[in-house]
C-alpha cells in the first residue's frame, strides 16, 4: 500500500471569519460569525523547508505573530495530518492576511483553528482520504479551541448554539436569524488576554442569578430568530460581565452608556471588544453617535450566513 501523502503541486486558499461568543446570556454556548474574515492561502514546498520563514503575514498581528512552525495555523494543520497519516505537512507554506484583530474578544484563535483544520481538510481530500464530516470537523475545532463557542460559528457561520452531550463531545445548531438583525463592534486599542478574563470569575454564582440567566438565555433564542424588539432585554447577563468589570472597565462603561441608549450591547467573547446587536443599516452610526469622542473604532458588520470556506483548491499529482 502506497503511503498517503499530500499531492505535488497543492495549494488552497480558505477563510475564517471573526466571531463573538456568549452574546450576553449564554455563556461558553452562543455565537456567532460576523462577515469579515482572515484569509489563508496554503502550498506545498517542492522541497524540504527550514522551522523558520514558512509564514508571510499582512493586516492584523503582522508585527508580533510568529513565521516559523510555531504559527498556530501550521501546528493545527501538521497535527490533524499527522493523525490522519498523512505525509507532507512539515512542507507547507503560509501567506496570511489577517482581518481580526488579535486578543480583542473577536475569536482571532478560533479563526486560525479553523483555518488550519479546512487546510488539513483540504490536503486530506487531496491525499485521497474523505470528506471529513460537519461532527468531526468541530470535534477537531473544540478539542484545539476548548470551547465550542467561538469554534462553531467560525466553522459553521450564523448564530449558533453549542453544548456537550458527553463530557468529551460538543454539538451545535444553527438559529434561523431574523433578516433584519444587525451587528456592530466597538474595537479599543488595548487588548486582553481569555485567561485574565477568565480568572476573575468565581467559583459559584447565587441559584437565582442562575436562574435569571437560564430565563434570558432562552428570550435571546427567540428574539434574534423572531422578534429582534426585544434584543435589548435578551442580552442580559449575569454570569461574567460584571465580574470582569476590573480588567475592561472602559469597555463596561460603553455597554452601560449604549443599554442606557436603548441599544443592546455586550461583552464580545472574553472582550476587550463591546458587540452591538440591532436592526438598521445605521446601527453602527447609533453606536457613534452614543460613544461620540471615544476612540475605540465602531464598525459595522452582517451576521455571516457562512464559516470557514474554501475559495479554490489546487491539487496537481507527482
Amino acid at each position: 500500500m502506497s503511503e498517503v501523502r499530500i499531492p505535488a503541486g497543492f495549494s488552497v486558499e480558505v477563510t475564517a471569519p471573526a466571531t463573538s461568543a456568549n452574546l450576553g446570556a449564554g455563556y461558553d454556548s452562543f455565537g456567532l460569525a460576523l462577515a469579515f474574515s482572515d484569509t489563508v492561502r496554503a502550498r506545498l514546498s517542492g522541497t524540504e523547508v527550514a522551522h523558520q520563514g514558512r509564514v508571510s503575514i499582512t493586516g492584523e498581528g503582522a508585527d508580533s505573530l510568529p513565521r516559523s512552525g510555531d504559527h498556530l495555523i501550521l501546528r493545527i494543520a501538521e497535527q490533524i495530518l499527522e493523525a490522519r497519516g498523512v505525509a507532507g505537512g512539515e512542507r507547507l507554506l503560509l501567506d496570511c492576511d489577517n482581518a481580526i484583530p488579535q486578543s480583542r474578544g473577536m475569536g482571532s484563535s478560533a479563526a486560525a483553528v479553523v483555518a488550519g483544520l479546512s487546510i488539513a481538510d483540504a490536503a486530506s481530500v487531496a491525499a485521497g482520504l474523505p470528506e471529513p464530516t460537519a461532527a468531526e470537523k468541530l470535534a477537531w475545532a473544540t478539542h484545539f479551541e476548548g470551547h465550542p463557542d467561538n469554534a462553531a460559528p467560525a466553522l459553521f457561520g450564523g448564530v449558533t448554539v453549542s453544548w456537550y452531550p458527553e463530557r468529551d463531545r460538543a454539538s451545535s445548531i444553527s438559529l434561523p436569524v431574523h433578516p433584519d438583525v444587525r451587528a456592530a463592534v466597538v474595537i479599543p486599542d488595548d487588548r486582553l488576554d481569555t485567561d485574565i478574563a477568565r480568572d476573575l470569575l468565581p467559583d459559584t454564582v447565587p441559584h437565582a442569578e442562575a436562574a435569571a440567566n437560564s430565563a434570558i438565555a432562552g428570550l435571546f433564542v427567540h428574539a434574534i430568530c423572531h422578534d429582534p424588539s426585544l434584543l435589548l432585554e435578551a442580552t442580559v447577563d449575569r454570569l461574567h460581565q460584571e465580574y470582569r468589570r476590573p480588567a475592561m472597565l472602559a469597555s463596561l462603561e460603553r455597554i452601560d452608556a449604549l443599554r442606557a441608549a436603548g441599544l443592546a450591547a455586550v461583552v464580545s467573547g472574553a472582550g476587550p471588544t463591546v458587540l452591538v446587536l440591532g436592526t438598521g443599516d445605521d446601527l453602527a452610526d447609533r453606536v457613534r453617535e452614543v460613544l461620540a469622542g471615544d476612540a475605540a473604532r465602531v464598525l459595522p458588520s452582517a451576521i455571516a450566513e457562512t464559516g470557514a470556506t474554501t475559495l479554490s483548491l489546487r491539487r496537481m499529482s507527482a
